[in-house]
């Protein structure tokens, strides 16, 4: 399959500090990749790269042919990138629909009607349809990550980066993310990049995963190779252990 996002020899230095040094990324149309590493290994800093909150230092970012290497995060987003937040960022004084739809105006490329019906649409989706005239405030972790999601979809997005939407949930709303994940990427068709430090759910979700670790990528491929590479164990758990 061809990709969808792709990113080639990304760098990012912050004075002398290199916090991602020449990653690669190629996610798969339709596919779930996973990206992973421990605390400090540079995730956020790549995801931040991808969705244009941060230009690289050196390396390029494409969607499909296109390149979007360095353009701001608003025009990244309408060209289809767009990202969650682990610490979710909903605006606290807009009702729920009103949430959505600041997004489905600014970014799906919709006229202003059909992208407030959009919005409706992806809040119907999440299932929070019942308490669109509600605020975030009144809305737990959980619903507030299912928000999050409702928000970025309402972009008509062709890639979601979804970072730690699961962390820090209950199991059973955990399980739930993961049918919520899945769904987007079947029904909507929608291509997910995605990091998370809740394991289970990397293996079940990904068909693909990366790890970094200090800022390099140092390992590529299926889950249950990944989980078995003696690096990736290194890097979680120390040199004694791999």
């Amino acid at each position: 399959m061809p990709a969808i996002l792709r990113a080639e020899g990304l760098s990012k230095r912050f004075g002398g500090l290199k916090a991602n040094d020449n990653v690669s990324i190629a996610l798969e149309q339709g596919s779930i990749l996973g990206l992973i590493g421990p605390n400090g290994a540079g995730k956020s800093t790549c995801f931040a790269m991808l969705a244009g909150s941060l230009p690289p230092t050196s390396g390029r970012i494409f969607i499909g042919e296109r390149e979007i290497t360095g353009l701001p995060a608003f025009q990244i987003a309408r060209a289809g990138v767009v990202r969650t937040h682990q610490i979710v960022r909903p605006f606290a004084n807009l009702t729920l629909f009103e949430n959505c739809a600041v997004a489905a105006v600014q970014s799906s490329g919709l006229a202003h009607e059909e992208a407030r019906a959009l919005a409706r649409e992806t809040l119907e989706f999440v299932g929070l349809a019942n308490r669109r005239r509600e605020y975030p405030a009144g809305l737990t972790l959980a619903s507030r990550k299912r928000l999050e999601m409702a928000r970025g979809l309402s972009c008509k997005p062709k890639v979601l980066l979804l970072d730690e939407v699961i962390a820090g949930v209950n199991p059973a709303e955990a399980r739930e993310m993961v049918t919520l994940i899945r769904r987007i990427r079947d029904e909507r068709g929608v291509s997910i990049l995605m990091t998370e430090h809740v394991m289970a759910a990397v293996m079940s979700l990904c068909e693909h995963v990366t790890v970094l670790d200090a800022g390099k990528l140092i390992a590529s491929g299926t889950p249950q190779e990944v989980v078995a590479n003696p690096e990736v164990i290194a890097a979680y758990l120390g040199k004694k252990h791999a």
